[in-house]
Order: C-alpha cells, then structure tokens, then sequence
C-alpha cells in the first residue's frame, strides 16, 4: 500500500487506540468458553500476556504514516518481544484496516468509516502481502501455512486482499478482508441493540456465542477438523439459547448462577480438549474495537461498572 498519502490533520476517531485497548482489555475481562480469561487460564497463556500484547503492539498497529501490512508485522513483532507466543495475530489482521480507516475518515459514525475501510481495503498491494506474510509467518499460529494458494513463508505474488480472497472459503479472518467484513457489521448490530441482555459482560458473551454458532471456528478446523469444529459451533447454538432463555425470564440471581456454571463447565471441558475457539475471539475483539469506535461512553460505563474508573486503560 502506497504511504505518499497525506493523512487528515485531525482524525475524526481520536480515541482508536484507546478504543482497540479497551476491546483487547474486554476479551480476557470476560469469560468466552475456550478462551484465555482473567478468570481461566488455558492453552499454556496467561490471561497478562494478551494485556501486555495489546500494549505493546498499539504503537505499530497505529503508526499513521505505515500501510496495513507494516502496521501488523510490526505490532506482531512487539507482540512477540513481550509474550513470546502469538498472541493475537488475527486481532491485528482484522484491526490493522480497521485502524487505518478511523484515521482516515472524512468524518465520524458508520458510514464515513465503512467507507474508508472499503478504500483501505481496496488499496492493499504486494508489499502489504509481503509484510502481512512475514507476520504471520513470524507469530507461528498453530496449524496455518497457507494463505489460500500463497504459501506465507515464501514471496506472495498478489496483493493481500486476493490473497485473503484465496483463503476466504476457510478462514474467517481472511473472508472479512474479502466482504467488506460483513460478518463484523451484523455482529455489531446485533451488539449495539442488546435483545434482553443489559449487562456488558453477557452482551459480549452473547456476541461470541452468536459469532461461533453461526461459523465453526477457523483455527479449530486448521488444528482438528471440521467436525470437530462443526460440534464446537453446535454447542455454541445450545449455550446461546440458553443465555438467551435467562435473559428472557427476568436474569434472576439463581438463574444467573446456573447460567455461569454451565458457562464455566464449557469453558474447561473445551481446555481440557485443547478446543480453543481463537478466530472467534479474534472476530469479538474486532467487533467490540468498532463498537467503541462509533460509541466511546461504552469505555467509560463499562470501566466505571467494573470498579477500574480511569485506571482501566492501564491494565493493557
């Protein structure tokens, strides 16, 4: 992607960065079945060493003057200095246009931002598909070494998003840069006008729900099939319907209690497999990164809900 272009004075998403903090921060503060949370640990990863990933990688990951494919290998490459595992590369494949678009944008809301990310999207070139190979080539994720026809340790021949083209049909990531994330704005819709579910934490686990029933996790078809991902997805859909039932008939204690064990009792079943839903997360990060992109009082109502007031930021 060329760089000659001359980014606006003022930005019209002043608080993207602390916008993608704040999204990174609400992964781990919430309990997703499979992921790494402050409350379970899992897959030999802390919950600390996504906080530290996010910190780290936010300098690159907003560098003004760098194309997508700079601004992931770098914050990538941060990312690994302060973790020593790959953390996050499909949270910085998704939010690196993402974050390029919010300091691109003729103005603030949907729409303005949309269409920048379509512009941002349109002008990746070869040396984004350069750079974003040899990030993913650097973070290692488990099961992956193909982009579609593009080996990632080799030289790519076409630009990243035919590249993300050629790999859409089986990873979620890629077909985002394929749609025009499409699967992030009726995720986010769905999130902004809450059915019943009041509470952050159980609007963003139904968000994660939602997203993996509705599609078998990429990463957990790479590492074990896509039965075995398909089953995870078919769980997901009953664990929703379940939330989605408590959530309908008032969300008392007891039942919130109940919802939570069941939730919790998931979560270490899929450790004990070594199931983690990782793209699904990845996809969550993404939507809560755009949802506090256009509504930033959700940072401060959830900061302040969760006793962090100011503070929170730092946590990452």
């Amino acid at each position: 992607m060329s760089n000659t272009t001359t980014p606006p004075t003022a930005t019209a998403f002043p608080h993207a960065a602390e916008a993608f903090l704040w999204a990174c921060f609400m992964d781990v503060a919430t309990l997703k079945p499979g992921n790494v949370s402050l409350q379970s640990a899992g897959h030999d990863m802390q919950a600390q060493q996504f906080l530290d990933s996010a910190r780290a990688s936010t300098a690159g990951l907003f560098a003004e003057a760098a194309g997508v494919g700079a601004r992931v290998h770098a914050a990538v490459r941060a990312t690994r200095a302060v973790a020593g595992c790959n953390t996050n590369l499909g949270i910085l494949l998704l939010c690196a246009p993402l974050a390029r678009a919010a300091q691109r944008a003729s103005a603030g809301g949907e729409a303005p931002l949309k269409a920048a990310l379509d512009d941002t999207l349109a002008a990746l070139d070869l040396d984004d598909a350069r750079q974003a190979f040899a990030a993913i080539a650097h973070a290692n994720p488990g099961g992956l070494g193909e982009v579609g026809a593009q080996d990632v340790r080799a030289q790519p021949s076409v630009d990243l998003r035919a590249a993300m083209c050629l790999a859409a049909h089986r990873d979620r990531i890629a077909a985002q840069y394929a749609d025009g994330y499409r699967d992030i704005w009726r995720a986010l819709g769905d999130f902004r006008q809450p059915a019943g579910a009041p509470d952050l934490s159980r609007r963003i686990q139904r968000l994660y729900l939602a997203l993996l029933a509705r599609h078998p996790d990429s990463h957990i078809a790479r590492k074990y099939g896509e039965e075995t991902a398909a089953d995870v997805s078919t769980s997901a859909a009953a664990a929703l319907a379940r939330l989605d039932g408590h959530a309908h008939d008032g969300g008392y204690p007891g039942h919130q209690d109940e919802l939570d064990a069941m939730l919790q009792a998931w979560d270490a079943s899929l450790k004990a497999a070594g199931l983690n839903p990782g793209t699904t997360a990845d996809l969550t990060v993404c939507v809560l990164f755009v949802a506090a992109l256009l509504e930033p009082s959700i940072m401060l109502s959830a900061s302040t809900a969760a006793g962090l007031t100011s503070q929170w930021p730092g946590a990452c």
